[in-house]
């Protein structure tokens, strides 16, 4: 099981060690990808364009971003996903790496549960 919190902004969050240091992990639900990366870990994930794809955003605007696989440590094993690289320094996890999960969010505990089924 991965344990998490609710950050100070009402967020979704888990932790994640990788590359010699802790990386906050946003949860986002709205997102149905894997994972958007900090172009800080593009090479210690070993990532490998796969090419351009369209993603819809919640305002209804169409964003076209280079997809690539990568290499990824999660829940104590290394997963091949596709992922997407951005500018900063957090990682958004998306509800296609969330499938094999049980997500619980206790908003006034202020607790993250993901538990594999």
């Amino acid at each position: 099981m991965i344990e998490g919190r609710i950050d100070d902004r009402g967020v979704p969050v888990i932790e994640i060690v990788f590359a010699g240091r802790t990386w906050n992990a946003t949860i986002d639900t709205g997102f149905n990808g894997y994972l958007e990366l900090p172009e800080e870990l593009r090479n210690a994930v070993a990532a490998r364009f796969l090419g351009p794809s369209q993603s819809l955003l919640a305002g209804g605007n169409i964003v076209t971003e280079d997809q690539y696989a990568v290499h990824f440590p999660f829940d104590g094993a290394i997963r091949r996903v596709r992922a997407t690289f951005a500018p900063g320094d957090g990682i958004l996890i998306g509800t296609r790496m969330l499938m094999p999960y049980r997500l619980t969010v206790d908003f006034p505990d202020g607790r993250v549960w993901l538990k594999r089924d």
